[in-house]
């Protein structure tokens, strides 16, 4: 939301599956006046896998997903090969692919599975054209997170063909 408060030029949309954290997003686009942002409730995998329009996004943010840390419920986690490889075609060429999380484990299988991807480079994750400056984000979770004294783990892509 800030991001998008701050460039006015440039469209974000935002998608959330949990109704609450939905609502709470759109109430607070509304109250700030922020024109720039669409908001849907849906299935971020589902949603990039088979809504996406192809060569459409010059980037993708993904904080936080949810880590699923049970061993029985790693294939609900979002960053799968299937989806890494919808969301590649889905960037343009040159567009940037960000992820963070505060989940070590999870983010081993994240690295694995991104940089596995033939079409993704990695690039450093500071990159103000990007909207990534300093490192930070300052998501609700990642300020949360900084507070407690976790660790937050970060990568980022540039689509190359």
């Amino acid at each position: 939301m800030r991001r998008a408060k701050a460039h006015p030029e440039r469209d974000f949309l935002g998608i959330e599956w949990a109704s609450k954290i939905y609502r709470y997003a759109v109430d607070r686009m509304r109250r700030w006046q922020i024109p720039n942002v669409r908001m849907t409730r849906t299935d971020a995998s589902r949603f990039i896998i088979e809504q996406c329009p192809r060569d459409s996004l010059s980037v993708l943010h993904i904080y936080h997903p949810d880590p699923w840390p049970k061993k029985r419920h790693h294939r609900r986690r979002l960053i799968q090969t299937t989806f890494v490889d919808a969301a590649a075609s889905c960037l343009t060429v040159g567009g940037r692919l960000a992820i963070q999380t505060d989940h070590a484990e999870y983010f081993e299988h994240i690295a694995a599975v991104t940089t596995a991807q033939p079409h993704l480079r990695q690039v450093p994750f500071d990159d103000a054209a990007f909207g990534v400056e300093q490192a930070r984000i300052a998501t609700n979770y990642e300020i949360k997170y900084l507070r407690e004294g976790r660790a937050i783990y970060q990568l980022a892509f540039e689509r190359v063909d």
